[in-house]
C-alpha cells in the first residue's frame, strides 16, 4: 500500500504537488470512486484514472474535444498536424483515436475514444446517430432546401443522402443541419447541391454529445459519466 499523491507521482506525469492539486480538484478516480484525500492509500489491484485516463492504461477513454480548424482528425499524418497533438502525452500512449471524422477546415465536437466497439457501433450507417452542425452558407436558404433535405438530397454523383433536417437561421444565411450518416464530406456536398456552398461548419452534436459550450477551441475534457452512460444507451 502506499499515498495516492506518492503513487501519481510515480508515473513521472506529476510531481507531487501536482499530484495533490489533482486530487483536490476531483480530477482522480480509484476503482471509479472520486478520490477525497491525497494520503488515501492503494495497491497494485485498484484502478486510478486521472480525467478518466488510466495512469498506467489499460481501460477505455472517452475525451470530448473542441477541434480547432487546421488539424485532420488522424492519429497521425506524414504532412499534417493532427487532432492527437491537442491532448497531453500520457494520452497518445493510450491508442486514442478520433470516432469519426470532421474536416481540416471544420471545428467543433469530436469524440476521442480507445473503445473501438463503441466508435463502431456509432458510426454504423444502421446506428442512425444523429449529427447536427451549424453552417453558414454563401446565399439564402429557403423553403426548397428545407424540404430537399427532408426528402435526401441528391448529390453531385448520383448518391441520395438519408433524410436530414434543416433549420434556417440568420435570415437564411446559415442553418442547422442535421444528418444521420457521415459521407466524405457530407454537409458540403449537400449544400454545394443547392447552389449554397458552406462557407463555415461546425459540428454541435454527435449522438446524444453536446459540444461543451466552456471548452475553448483546442481544448477538452473527460467525458462525464453520464455522457458516457448516454453514448452506450445510443
Amino acid at each position: 500500500m502506499e499515498r495516492l499523491d506518492k503513487r501519481l507521482a510515480a508515473t513521472g506525469n506529476w510531481s507531487r504537488k501536482e499530484a495533490r492539486e489533482l486530487v483536490k480538484a476531483g480530477r482522480v478516480r480509484v476503482n471509479d470512486a472520486v478520490a477525497r484525500q491525497i494520503d488515501q492509500k492503494v495497491d497494485d489491484g485498484d484502478r486510478i484514472t486521472v480525467d478518466a485516463a488510466p495512469i498506467e492504461g489499460g481501460g477505455p477513454v472517452y475525451i470530448m474535444l473542441h477541434k480547432p480548424a487546421g488539424l485532420v482528425s488522424a492519429t497521425e499524418d506524414a504532412r499534417e498536424e493532427t487532432v492527437l497533438s491537442l491532448l497531453p502525452e500520457r494520452y497518445r500512449r493510450l491508442g486514442l483515436f478520433p470516432a469519426g471524422r470532421l474536416d481540416k477546415d471544420t471545428e467543433g465536437l469530436l469524440l476521442m475514444t480507445n473503445d473501438g466497439a463503441l466508435a463502431h457501433r456509432l458510426l454504423a450507417p444502421k446506428s442512425h446517430v444523429d449529427k447536427v452542425y451549424y453552417a453558414r452558407v454563401d446565399g439564402v436558404l429557403d423553403e426548397a432546401d428545407c424540404a430537399a433535405v427532408e426528402q435526401g438530397v441528391t448529390l453531385g454523383d448520383g448518391y441520395v443522402c438519408l433524410p436530414g433536417h434543416l433549420e434556417r437561421l440568420e435570415e437564411g444565411r446559415a442553418a442547422l443541419i442535421t444528418i444521420h450518416e457521415g459521407k466524405y464530406h457530407q454537409i458540403k456536398r449537400m449544400m454545394a447541391s443547392r447552389g449554397k456552398p458552406v462557407t463555415y461548419l461546425k459540428r454541435l452534436k454527435f449522438g446524444p454529445l453536446v459540444l461543451d459550450e466552456n471548452l475553448p477551441k483546442g481544448g477538452w475534457r473527460a467525458l462525464t459519466e453520464q455522457e458516457i452512460s448516454e453514448l452506450f444507451g445510443q
